[in-house]
């Protein structure tokens, strides 16, 4: 019990800004950053799927005394997601595909500041490297710990409000629930009939949406992956829910994966969330979606401030909903 609890105050913190460095011990050499891509870090850097948490005065010794404990992967996993989610979000990826030489860029930056807060030229590469073998599995890790052991009591298990009032009233079709987590919205729409397929780099959270389903008595079809290596294929939904599932960055695959009046609904946080919660991913710029969805006509867009799915109180979300035109 000591250790969840220590996991979970642990990733609660993690996320706060980047700090000036206390202390520097001696390094040499430089850190050579290679092309990358890998599933993880695409996920954080490029689709920003890192949680959302509340603002905390963490400093960046005091968040290396917190994962002080843990093993040395996990250690540096961590580091990393301590670093990213303190970038504002037009730097860290969350508001957009970054392209392969802004990745460089970035993982250049972040080689940087592991030297300029002590370590050495040749454990900032060790680390680089690390991340790139070792990230889909240990983002896997993280969020199975994060639905599965932790879940904050804020996490909301029922469906997505949004989604329910615009889905209700139209004939149930083939649905995609990206990035499904424990299956609340996958499973509410096979209830109403919908032929629904969901997918998750969380192994153990895909697998209670599968164990929810077969106690309901329900059939879903499920698929551990990324939003890089899912097959969204082309018009072959009705229905794709994007609920705290990134912004505009999947705007080519949800247009082509479409049927004619198919329609997307998307749930987001407003980046006016940022001046009070620091949050890594699923960040909508204003009037981002309506811009990005050239090839949809928009059904519904707004920006209230209300309650997210993810947050512990009211923030600034984006909502918005929109058609494939049928020829």
């Amino acid at each position: 019990m000591r250790r969840i609890r220590r996991l979970a105050e642990n990733n609660l913190r993690l996320q706060s800004g980047m700090v000036r460095p206390e202390s520097r011990p001696k390094g040499d050499g430089m850190l050579r950053v290679t092309a990358l891509r890998i599933t993880a870090i695409a996920l954080i850097v490029l689709f920003g799927v890192a949680p959302p948490t509340v603002c905390q005065n963490v400093s960046r010794a005091e968040n290396e005394r917190r994962i002080a404990s843990l093993p040395e992967d996990q250690q540096t996993y961590e580091r990393f997601r301590f670093w990213v989610s303190g970038l504002p979000a037009n730097e860290s990826g969350s508001g957009g595909q970054r392209s392969q030489i802004q990745q460089d860029t970035l993982f250049s930056r972040y080689a940087t500041w592991l030297r300029d807060g002590g370590f050495t030229a040749a454990n900032a590469e060790k680390q680089v490297a690390l991340l790139k073998r070792r990230g889909a599995a240990e983002n896997a890790e993280y969020w199975n710990r994060r639905l599965i052991t932790e879940r904050p009591q804020w996490y909301r298990s029922e469906p997505n409000a949004f989604l329910m009032e615009v889905v209700k009233g139209r004939k149930p079709g083939r649905a995609l629930d990206v990035a499904m987590g424990q299956g609340r919205n996958a499973i509410w729409l096979a209830q109403q009939g919908w032929d629904t397929t969901g997918f998750d780099p969380a192994d153990q959270a895909v697998a209670a949406a599968r164990a929810t389903a077969e106690r309901l008595g329900l059939t879903i079809q499920t698929e551990i992956a990324t939003m890089e290596e899912f097959e969204f294929g082309e018009s072959r939904w009705d229905l794709i829910v994007l609920s705290y599932a990134g912004c505009s960055q999947l705007v080519r695959q949800v247009e082509t994966a479409l049927k004619p009046g198919g329609i997307v609904v998307v749930e987001a946080f407003h980046t006016d969330a940022l001046k009070t919660l620091k949050i890594g991913g699923s960040l909508c710029g204003p009037g981002e979606l309506p811009h990005a969805f050239q090839g949809l006509r928009a059904l519904r867009y707004e920006e209230p401030v209300a309650q997210p799915d993810f947050a512990p109180r009211p923030v600034r979300v984006v909502r918005y909903a929109a058609e494939k035109p049928v020829p």
